[in-house]
């Protein structure tokens, strides 16, 4: 099997790398050249190439699909340049073409972009992506909308990079990136729960162990989780997570949890209540704003605000 990954990033070059070991070809694009140089000194599997152009004509040699069954996958940053991105390959592309949409992005643009991508007969998926990094590297978590009858076609790609269980065909484009959308809706609940007690714990009379309490409660507790799992690596570096700012940037998807519940009338109080606390952390430091952070750096390698 053979796909070309635009994107290598903290996501896309793991995806890359869990995918040659699944004796999958790829070829490889970023505007990195540094990026490019990495994947090939990687595996002889990878491909990398320096414009898009020679990515398309590249996944055409040697490919056990017909040419008119290529695969594009689309693994950059949410916005802008993931919109840019597939309107660019919109153009490219040829009809039979498949196009995935990896990144985190809004689904209300996925069916936007599919008005013009179906106009030309290219098959589009929407994927929402879990697991973090290392579930990218050893097996990820799909959420995977799109053409019901092409879904077969590429079905085996994501069968080789999940975990065992860890992908599923949602339905009909934008059911992907929708059900990703509420994901993370309840990881930002989840996470906010956690830090919250960790708070309570800073401001009580005891002086706790961080990492010996994570380490406690993820061994047999209710509350067990890979949440608590990072919480105890984070805490292992930085017992009372000193070196770091409990600034927490929202990356977009709770706000569009919250969105959604509010128009179709359904109350999520503690998602919305979790986005608020992200905003608020951004206006002084705390406790819960560290713990926070820090798990989001352990599981996606979102950027920490050090002192």
């Amino acid at each position: 099997m053979k796909f070309a990954m635009i994107g290598l990033g903290k996501m896309g070059k793991n995806l890359v790398k869990n995918a040659v070991d699944h004796d999958i070809e790829v070829v490889a694009y970023d505007l990195n050249r540094t990026a490019r140089q990495e994947m090939a000194a990687y595996s002889s599997k990878i491909t990398p190439v320096d414009t898009l152009e020679q990515l398309l004509t590249e996944l055409s040699v040697n490919s056990e699909l017909e040419r008119s069954q290529r695969i594009v996958w689309v693994m950059v940053p949410a916005g802008t340049p993931t919109n840019s991105t597939i309107a660019t390959l919109s153009n490219m592309l040829s009809a039979g073409d498949i196009l995935i949409d990896g990144g985190n992005s809004n689904y209300k643009d996925n069916l936007e972009q599919n008005k013009r991508l179906a106009e030309k007969g290219i098959k589009f998926f929407d994927v929402g992506t879990s697991g973090g990094m290392s579930g990218a590297r050893h097996g990820g978590n799909f959420m995977i909308g799109g053409d019901k009858e092409t879904w077969p076609k590429i079905e085996p790609l994501f069968e080789a990079l999940a975990q065992k269980n860890g992908y599923l065909y949602t339905g009909p484009l934008g059911s992907g990136h929708y059900l990703k959308m509420i994901h993370n809706g309840i990881e930002y609940g989840m996470m906010q729960a956690i830090a919250e007690g960790f708070e309570i714990l800073e401001a009580s009379p005891y002086d706790y162990d961080y990492e010996a309490v994570a380490k406690l409660w993820n061994n047999g507790s209710v509350i067990r989780s890979w949440l608590m799992e990072l919480a105890e690596e984070q805490f292992a570096k930085d017992p009372k997570l000193d070196e770091i700012l409990g600034q927490v940037q929202a990356s977009g998807e709770g706000k569009w949890t919250v969105e959604e519940s509010l128009d179709l009338e359904v109350p999520a109080p503690i998602i919305a209540l979790s986005l608020m606390m992200r905003n608020r952390s951004l206006q002084s430091d705390t406790m819960t704003g560290k713990v926070v952070a820090a798990l989001r750096n352990g599981f996606g390698g979102h950027d920490l605000a050090h002192k």
